[in-house]
């Protein structure tokens, strides 16, 4: 499932606008209830950035999941993008 529209800055980077990552991301809400769980998270990590995605997943969760509830929803995106932008090598550009 790859985004076409990706692509590299100057400091090596995925590039992609706040839009395109909330679709991206939305595509891997496998039960379409508007969060994304640890699971689907995983799923997501290890499309573009391999098979360590559990592990990574669940440091995401963890990190981003400010209520505890072991899902990402709407209101937690922002700390989302701030961890993506950290730690897994993602530009958010703000269009």
């Amino acid at each position: 499932m790859a985004i076409k529209s990706w692509s590299i800055c100057a400091v090596g980077k995925r590039e992609m606008t706040m839009d395109e990552f909330m679709r991206w991301m939305k595509k891997f809400d496998a039960d379409k209830d508007g969060k994304i769980s640890r699971e689907e998270l995983a799923d997501a990590v290890r499309v573009s950035w391999g098979w360590l995605a559990r592990l990574k997943a669940k440091q995401v969760v963890r990190t981003v999941d400010r209520n505890g509830n072991g899902y990402i929803d709407d209101s937690e995106i922002k700390n989302l993008v701030e961890f993506a932008e950290k730690h897994l090598g993602v530009r958010i550009l703000n269009l």
